[in-house]
């Protein structure tokens, strides 16, 4: 009787406390004082019986000569026990049955459910505030759920990046889930008026229209909070999906009961998944730490605070001593308050791979990352990154298109795929992932910059101006690529002012670094010009900027590089080589190969604007023979046209062995961004 007692109410826990929000540790408690009783209760059934008269130890019972009467007694407790066993028994059969048979009948009416039939993708969520400004919200509880529903790993979830380009409530919603590759669809609408949040949401089989679930949730800011993982379990239990124990803990809990709190978080949820323009990760930033200020103890926060911090130090935003503590503290915060969190383990490999640099580490965390969410084309993704700088780059083709497998609509993945086979010098299939890439999104204005310099790449400099001189892309976009055909064609006049519009009109536009980069590609076209006056007080003005930058962020290889670009211009080679070493020695090719190989191909072109063929030349040789791509703007590996064509290069036209690697091996069809 204990054990079937114990087992159903083992039962009753696992399922009924996760809706309360009871934490797995007290589930764990309670599962643990159930069985060790057990064997109290073997011990006390031998020691003791239990008669009419009541407990009594069972030596104590009379054996030999009892009266009939009181045998019948004893025989009528048994049978009542009997029947208490049978009926234990039959509640622990029927449960079985229920939740192996009836369940699953409720949820697939088919049967088991395909990988098909556990597809979903979350589309846009509408706003319906009558303050258009509250889209953040909106944007920040779809997001939510997606990531929620992401966490079941018998779910395919497809990622935001796929639906963000969809209608909130679209028609020909069969069409939209064809495209999307699933069979169900999830629609929300979110209305935020004072206090009040209202929030629809609805489960839809694509295929037939068929509603498999909806709801909605009336709350107050005070009492919103958790109303995700509520949908993602709903949704889950909907498609009959496991969900029990600590993952149905994880997925339903609340984040955080602060009002003010989870109102910033969603705002920095929002603000994160636009992308990485710095713009928007400054302000996601700012965001999370006002989460985190007004709940020091919400752990998801925090995990997502130290992605957010770590991707100012990566993209160049901040790398100071300082910035770097702020990533370390969040992620140690993170950890401290939720260390098996989905979300900070991602912030912990994170961390690892965009601020330590500590590749095969994060390499390690990412592939657990995805055995335990197999389903997950964002680690996959990241995955194909790290093993690009490890050059591994056939892992990074399998990972990436394994990646789009899971998310074909993805335009990130898909420029990360273009990416990976470009730099490892797969050339068709660079060029067929570039059209692939603009028959999804045709109005991509970084595809077109990577279209333009494709055509450079090759030496295709009237394709490349055609593009350039469309009305495709923005002057902001594109004034690198305009930079390069100015070199390339060696007509620079019309470059040099347009740089100059740049900074002066831009730059609140642009991040800091993208500027000084401008200022100094400015002092190399004015010097390639022989306008030298001008070089030198460009390229002076930005070493003052660079050497106040320096001194903030020692550690960051782009200042670092830039200064050395900068000396170049300043006619200083033996000051630019020393700073191209102290970069090399933070990223040297061993480590990195993205970084490192992008920094010995500036070394080469430094050495060789001052003709130092001996020593140019071999570098150059070996950049043709490696993968790579250019660790600062959108073009990919040195080229033998590139190497023709660009001026940096022209003192070196007269050696012999430097004229055999500017003949063709093999077409080059072009470049890809550089995630």
């Amino acid at each position: 009787m204990y054990a079937v007692a114990g087992w159903l109410l083992v039962q009753v826990i696992t399922q009924v406390f996760p809706i309360y929000e009871i934490s797995a540790h007290v589930q764990r408690i309670f599962v643990g004082m159930i069985i060790a009783g057990f064997p109290v209760a073997l011990l006390l059934s031998w020691l003791f019986d239990l008669t009419p008269a009541g407990i009594v130890r069972t030596e104590d019972l009379p054996n030999e000569g009892e009266m009939s009467a009181s045998l019948f007694d004893r025989h009528r407790t048994d049978r009542k026990l009997n029947y208490v066993l049978g009926a234990l028994l039959l509640i622990a059969v029927g449960y079985v049955v229920a939740e192996h048979s009836l369940f699953s009948n409720e949820h697939a009416s088919a049967g088991s459910l395909s990988d098909e039939d556990v597809s979903i993708a979350v589309l846009p969520f509408e706003n319906l505030s009558e303050e258009k400004s509250n889209g953040y919200f909106a944007e920040g509880i779809q997001d939510e759920v997606l990531t929620r529903l992401a966490k079941i790993g018998s779910l395919r979830v497809v990622s935001r990046t796929s639906t963000q380009t969809f209608a909130a409530r679209p028609t020909h919603l069969a069409e939209i889930a064809k495209t999307l590759g699933v069979a169900n669809i999830v629609e929300g609408s979110v209305q935020k008026s004072g206090n009040r949040v209202r929030i629809n949401v609805q489960l839809i089989r694509a295929a037939k229209d068929t509603h498999l679930w909806a709801e909605t949730y009336d709350r107050t800011l005070d009492d919103v909070f958790g109303v995700e993982g509520e949908v993602a379990g709903a949704i889950a239990d909907a498609l009959g999906a496991k969900l029990a124990g600590d993952l149905r803990t994880e997925v339903v809990a609340a984040p955080t009961r602060n009002p003010k709190a989870y109102d910033a978080y969603l705002r920095g949820i929002a603000l994160l998944q636009r992308g990485f323009q710095n713009g928007d990760q400054a302000q996601s930033v700012l965001a999370l730490r006002e989460a985190v200020a007004a709940d020091p103890d919400f752990g998801t926060a925090w995990a997502l605070l130290a992605r957010a911090e770590s991707n100012r130090i990566f993209f160049g935003d901040d790398n100071s001593p300082e910035q770097r503590e702020r990533a370390r503290v969040a992620l140690s915060n993170a950890q401290r308050l939720a260390p098996t969190l989905l979300e900070t383990q991602k912030s912990e490999a994170y961390y690892q791979f965009r601020v330590e640099a500590q590749y095969d580490r994060a390499l390690q965390q990412y592939e657990a990352l995805h055995r335990r969410q197999p389903n997950d084309s964002e680690v996959l993704g990241v995955m194909a990154v790290i093993q690009a700088r490890l050059d591994r780059w056939s892992d990074a083709s399998r990972s990436a298109h394994e990646a789009l497998r899971l998310d074909p609509r993805n335009l990130q993945l898909r420029k990360l795929l273009l990416f990976v086979e470009y730099e490892h010098r797969q050339f068709e299939a660079a060029q067929k992932a570039l059209q692939e890439s603009l028959l999804l999104a045709p109005d991509d204005q970084e595809l077109h910059v990577d279209e333009v310099v494709m055509h450079q790449m090759r030496g295709e400099l009237p394709q490349a101006a055609a593009i350039l001189n469309s009305p495709a892309v923005a002057p902001i976009n594109k004034w690198f690529a305009q930079f390069l055909q100015a070199k390339l064609t060696r007509d620079y006049a019309s470059t040099v002012e347009s740089l100059k519009q740049l900074i002066a009109t831009e730059s609140d536009k642009l991040d800091r670094i993208d500027i000084l980069y401008a200022q100094v590609s400015l002092a190399e076209l004015q010097n390639l010009s022989g306008d030298r006056t001008a070089a030198a007080s460009t390229s002076r003005d930005a070493i003052t900027a660079l050497d106040l930058a320096t001194r903030d962020q020692p550690d960051n290889p782009l200042i670092t590089m830039l200064s050395a670009m900068a000396q170049v211009e300043q006619g200083d080679l033996t000051a630019a080589l020393a700073a191209i070493d102290r970069a090399l020695q933070l990223r040297p090719e061993s480590k990195d190969v993205l970084w490192g190989r992008t920094l010995l191909e500036y070394r080469a072109r430094a050495l060789a604007r001052f003709g130092r063929a001996d020593e140019a030349v071999p570098l150059l040789a070996h950049l043709l023979e490696v993968s790579y791509g250019n660790g600062f703007q959108n073009y990919g590996p040195l080229t033998p046209a590139l190497l023709r064509l660009d001026p940096d290069f022209d003192a070196l036209r007269g050696d012999p062995q430097f004229s055999t690697l500017t003949v063709d091996s093999k077409s080059a069809p072009g470049p890809a961004s550089t995630p």
